[in-house]
C-alpha cells in the first residue's frame, strides 16, 4: 500500500481503489476548519503505526487467486464426499426433482411458502409461454407460534390456507383460462370440485428429504424452535394439518428455496442447471446425474438414471475453516453467533452478517489504542449493540459513492489494467492529494451524512476522511463476499463438466442458465459484476461469457408449483 503526503509534512495512507480515484485520506479539502476538529485524532497518530493498522486488515481480507482456487478445489472435494455419504461436511441433499420445467407447461397450482416471519400462500397459473401468473397472500408467523407446539404452527399454516381459498373463492376470476388438462378452470375456485387440491411446499428450513414427498425437519433456524418437530416429516406435519381442519388439500410435493430457484428460472428461461441464494442467507441447488449420487445406493431413483436436483446446503461449507480467509473479525462474530462453528461459508457471505463484519472493522479502529483511528474515537448505541449495522447501510454506502461515477471500480469488468492484467484488488496508481476531485468530495459528503443518520455518530465527530475509511470497509467485506460467492458458482460449473479450473474448456452449451435470488445479488452495488469477475478468474472467460445469470422470479413462491407438476408428471 502507497502513502501520500499531506501539507505541513505529515503523512497520510491513501485512499485504496474501491474507494474510487485513489487520493490521499487528509487532502486541503479535508483539513479546513469544518473537519479540523473531527481529524484530529487521525492527524497525531504515527504514520507508521496507522500504516501497519490499515494494512494488516486489508490483508486479512485479501484473496488473491490461488486463494480462490484453493476454495473452489475444497468445494468439488466437499460435493464429491458429499454425493457418496450421508453425515459430510456438505449435505448435498438428494431432492427427488428429477426434472425441470421447460416454460411450456400449463395450469394452475396452489403453493405454500414458510421461510421466515412471513407465510405465504399463493396461487400460480402457469401460462405455457415462459409466463406465469400469480396471485398471493401474506400471513404473519407469531413469535408464539413460532416457539410453540408444532400442532399449533402447522394449524395456524392450515388456517391461512383456508382463508386463502376462501378469499379467491368470493372474487370473480381474472386470469385467462389454461388448456391444461388437469384444470381448464381459470383459477383454483372450480378446483375445489376435485377430491383434493394439490399444493406445494416450499419450506427453507434444514430438512432430510427422502422422497418428492417426503422430508424430515432436521433442524429450526430463522428464530423458530417449534416443539415437537424435529425429526417428524414436515409434509405429514401439515397434512395432518389439513386433515384436522377437513380440507380438501393434499401436500404432494416438497422443496426449498433454492430448488425454488432453479425451477423458477427454468420456466422463465427454458432450462437452469443452478439455483441460487444470496440474500439473508446463502444456498445452492443444482442438477447433478443421478448415477453420481452414490449415497442413493440401488434405490429405485438411482437405478432409474437421469438427473436429479441436489440441494447442497452450501452455507455449512468449511466450518473447520481450513481454506476460508477467516479474520479476527469473523472470529470475533462466529464466537457471539449462537450457532459458534457452524454455517461458516454463509456468515462470510450472507447479508445477515456482512455489516456485523464490518461493525468489528469499525469497532477496532474506534478503539485502537493509544489513539483511536476513527470517529475520534467516539462509537454510539447502535455501533455497540450487536447486529447494529445492518448490510441495508453498507449498500447505501457504496451506492452514495456509485452515483454519478463514470469511472469503474476495479471488480468491474473494464476496469483499468496494469500490464494489460485488471488488477485484483486496487488501482495501481495514485493522484496527488490536491487533486481530489470535487465530485468525490461531494460522494464523501454523502457517505458522512450516512454515517450520522444511520450509524448514530454525531456530525462532530465524522470527518470525510472518515468516510472515506467506512467505504474503504464496506468495500472490503462486501468484495470478500462477492468472490467467495463466485467460487461456489464456479464449483458448480465444474462439478457439472462445463468448466474446468484454471480456464482452456469451451462448454457445449451457447448459454449456461443460472437462476439467482436473495437481496444481495439483487440490490448491493457491484455484487453481481464482482462474483463474475472471481467467475472469470477461475473458470475462464470463454466459460464466464456463457453464463447466463438471471433472476428466478418470486423461485421461494412458486417453486412448490413447479414440482407439483413435475410430480404429476403430465405435459400440456
Amino acid at each position: 500500500m502507497r502513502w501520500g503526503r499531506c501539507h505541513k509534512g505529515r503523512q497520510a495512507r491513501t485512499i485504496p481503489d474501491h474507494l474510487g480515484t485513489s487520493s490521499n485520506f487528509l487532502s486541503p479539502s479535508l483539513l479546513s476548519p469544518a473537519h479540523m476538529s473531527a481529524t484530529s485524532s487521525l492527524l497525531t497518530v504515527s504514520p507508521d503505526r496507522a500504516r501497519r493498522i490499515f494494512d494488516d486488515i486489508e490483508e486479512q481480507f485479501r484473496l488473491d487467486r490461488d486463494a480462490l482456487i484453493k476454495i473452489t478445489e475444497q468445494f468439488l472435494t466437499d460435493f464429491r464426499l458429499g454425493l457418496s455419504e450421508y453425515n459430510q461436511a456438505m449435505a448435498m441433499i438428494p431432492t427427488f426433482v428429477t426434472g425441470v420445467p421447460n416454460g411450456t407447461e400449463t395450469g394452475t397450482f396452489l403453493a405454500l411458502d414458510l421461510g421466515g416471519t412471513n407465510l405465504r400462500v399463493c396461487e400460480v397459473q402457469l401460462l405455457g409461454n415462459h409466463q406465469f401468473h400469480l396471485r398471493q397472500q401474506k400471513y404473519k408467523v407469531s413469535e408464539a407460534l413460532k416457539t410453540g407446539e408444532a400442532s399449533a404452527l402447522f394449524d395456524y399454516l392450515a388456517d391461512s390456507v383456508d382463508a386463502f381459498l376462501t378469499e379467491i373463492g368470493s372474487e370473480s376470476p381474472t386470469m385467462p383460462p389454461t388448456s391444461d388438462p388437469f384444470t381448464s378452470s381459470p383459477s383454483l375456485l372450480d378446483m375445489t370440485q376435485q377430491p383434493s387440491i394439490p399444493l406445494g411446499l416450499t419450506f427453507s428450513f434444514p430438512v432430510e428429504q427422502t422422497a418428492l414427498d417426503q422430508g424430515k425437519i432436521l433442524t429450526w433456524t430463522k428464530g423458530f424452535s417449534a416443539k415437537n418437530a424435529v425429526g417428524h416429516d414436515v409434509v405429514q406435519l401439515l397434512q395432518d394439518a389439513f386433515n384436522r381442519k377437513h380440507l380438501h388439500v393434499r401436500c404432494v410435493a416438497l422443496v426449498n428455496d433454492t430448488v425454488g430457484a432453479l425451477l423458477s428460472r427454468a420456466y422463465s428461461a427454458g432450462g437452469c442447471i443452478l439455483g441460487s441464494i444470496f440474500g439473508t442467507g446463502t444456498n445452492g441447488a443444482y442438477l447433478e446425474r443421478v448415477e453420481n449420487i452414490k449415497k442413493l445406493g440401488d434405490s429405485p431413483a438411482r437405478q432409474k438414471g437421469g438427473f436429479m436436483v441436489v440441494n447442497t446446503e452450501w452455507g455449512g461449507f468449511n466450518n473447520s475453516r481450513t481454506v476460508l480467509p477467516t479474520t479476527s473479525f469473523d472470529n470475533k462474530l462466529d464466537r457471539e453467533s449462537i450457532n459458534p462453528r457452524l454455517q461458516a461459508f454463509e456468515k462470510f457471505i450472507s447479508g445477515m452478517y456482512l455489516g456485523e463484519i464490518t461493525r468489528n472493522v469499525l469497532l477496532s479502529l474506534i478503539d485502537a489504542a493509544p489513539r483511536p483511528l476513527l470517529f475520534n474515537g467516539k462509537s454510539s448505541d447502535d455501533l455497540n449493540r450487536h447486529y447494529g449495522l445492518d448490510t441495508a447501510v453498507m449498500s447505501e454506502i457504496e451506492e452514495a459513492w456509485e452515483v454519478g461515477r463514470e469511472d469503474p471500480l476495479s471488480g468491474h469488468s473494464d476496469a483499468p489494467k496494469v500490464n494489460g492484467v485488471r488488477p485484483d484488488w486496487q488501482f495501481m496508481h495514485f493522484t496527488d492529494v490536491d487533486k481530489l476531485p470535487h465530485e468525490d468530495v461531494v460522494r464523501l459528503e454523502r457517505i458522512r451524512g450516512i454515517i450520522t443518520q444511520r450509524m448514530g455518530i454525531s456530525a462532530s465527530d465524522v470527518s470525510l476522511t472518515d468516510a472515506a475509511i467506512v467505504r474503504w470497509a464496506v468495500s472490503l467485506v462486501a468484495e470478500r463476499a462477492a468472490k467467495l460467492s463466485g467460487c461456489a458458482v464456479a464449483a458448480v460449473l465444474v462439478q457439472t463438466e462445463r468448466a474446468r479450473i484454471g480456464g482452456g474448456f469451451v462448454p457445449d452449451e451457447e448459454r449456461i442458465i443460472i437462476g439467482v435470488d436473495g437481496s444481495l445479488i439483487q440490490h448491493y452495488p457491484n455484487f453481481g459484476t464482482k462474483l463474475r469477475d472471481s467467475i472469470r478468474s477461475l473458470v475462464g472467460a470463454e466459460v464466464e461469457q456463457r453464463v447466463d445469470i438471471g433472476l428466478a422470479k418470486d423461485g421461494s413462491g412458486v417453486g412448490g408449483q413447479f414440482a407439483i407438476y413435475l410430480r404429476l408428471d403430465y405435459r400440456s
